[in-house]
């Protein structure tokens, strides 16, 4: 493996006023680079022009950018170059793969550059906390009393602690989700708790919490008791409207043990009527995931074989329309083989038009995107498996410089 390059610290200051701190974080390379020969823009480019220019490159780069010239470090750090990178291309998500099971380190790939780059995650303490992200932002919450909750971006080290949600101080499962709007930068977020009623093994109480960051409160906006049918710890927002996994408590075959509900954020369902909106799943899954691509619900989820439904046979992916889904991908076998130690379980995480998926037993990360209908694998992640029970898991985001909690 190439030598790491640390990067430089730089500080940039935020809509607030707020002067933080971006803490350095290391490049990993594959290649040596030469450098490039050196142009002066300075006598020719206006500051606006070159304000515009520098906001297209990708987030690696602009640190890279800051570190040219005092002026350009001047023009990365101001304000209007921030709100000038909000109106630039969307940048393309990165894939945070945790490297430990007990402590929350890792390196975050960028599939422009096709480079991984170490970042030290604020807030989170151990890498099994429940996560989310949305708009380059990702919510944090721990997995023990699943009271403590941070959002954070995870370029610009900007972290907030919210207050701790309401709801049943311990529940089995919890699912959480973020939604950041993308003109204010406000953001809600929503945790679904289901928890065994005591004594009765098929009845399982929902309830559904909200928080409102422009309000700053929590609420409980919905309680209501499952009859054969719990939930986990899958969720996602998806335009104003919460889906979440729901799985079968005996009594249906292999094919009928997951379902999704939805729940409409704006108009919110009245108690009694959440099962109306059960979509049951379109084949038998193992390890189903929710993601939010442009708006529209996607699933990846393992397939079950038929006589071994608990053992996949491949991985597909599904698109929601209306109230049927629409399988878009299935993964190629030569993708398949190559994760090599396989079982049911896999991390799947996807935003804009990228969705990743991992093998919980090797550090091998391979990239769908979407709109290419285009299978590759990502550059080699710089860390090897120490160990037979070593396990790696991790989440994707959207590195933006300019959205704070």
């Amino acid at each position: 493996m190439a030598a790491e390059t640390s990067w430089v610290s730089h500080c940039f200051e935020n809509l607030a006023k707020e002067t933080v701190e971006y803490e350095s974080f290391s490049e990993i390379n594959d290649e040596t680079e030469k450098e490039p020969a050196a142009v002066s823009l300075d006598l020719i480019l206006p500051d606006d022009l070159l304000e515009r220019i520098l906001a297209y490159l990708p987030v690696a780069s602009i640190f890279r950018a800051g570190c040219v010239c005092k002026r350009w470090h001047e023009i990365v750090t101001s304000k209007r170059f921030l709100w000038n990178t909000s109106h630039a291309a969307s940048q393309k998500p990165w894939y945070f793969m945790f490297t430990s099971s007990d402590e929350p380190v890792g390196y975050a790939y960028d599939p422009i550059l096709r480079k991984w780059y170490g970042i030290d995650l604020p807030c989170i303490q151990t890498s099994n906390w429940f996560i989310a992200s949305s708009c380059g932002l990702v919510c944090f919450m721990d997995n023990e009393s699943r009271s403590e909750l941070y959002v954070c971006n995870p370029i610009t080290k900007h972290c907030k602690g919210l207050d701790e949600p309401p709801g049943p101080k311990f529940s089995d499962y919890s699912a959480l989700a973020v939604s950041v709007d993308r003109a204010s930068h406000n953001y809600n977020i929503s945790i679904v708790k289901s928890k065994q009623v005591p004594g009765n093994f098929f009845q399982w109480d929902l309830s559904i919490h909200l928080y409102d960051s422009e309000a700053m409160t929590w609420a409980t906006t919905l309680t209501e008791i499952l009859t054969g049918w719990r939930a986990g710890d899958e969720s996602v927002i998806c335009n104003g409207v919460l889906y979440f996994l729901i799985y079968s408590m005996g009594g249906g075959g292999p094919d009928n043990r997951h379902g999704l509900i939805m729940y409409n954020l704006r108009s919110r369902s009245s108690h009694g009527l959440l099962m109306r909106s059960f979509i049951p799943a379109p084949c038998s899954l193992t390890c189903g995931r929710l993601m939010n691509l442009k708006e529209k619900l996607i699933m990846v989820g393992g397939i079950g074989k038929q006589d071994r439904p608990d053992i996949i046979k491949g991985i597909g992916i599904w698109l929601l329309n209306g109230r049927e889904w629409q399988e878009i991908a299935r993964m190629p076998h030569k993708f398949f083989q190559g994760f090599g130690e396989f079982d049911d379980v896999f991390a799947s995480s996807g935003t804009d038009d990228l969705i990743y998926i991992q093998s919980y037993g090797a550090p091998t990360l391979l990239i769908f995107d979407v709109n290419q209908k285009q299978w590759k694998w990502s550059q080699k992640c710089p860390v090897t498996k120490r160990f037979p029970l070593q396990l790696f898991t991790g989440f994707c985001f959207e590195p933006r410089l300019e959205v704070a909690p």
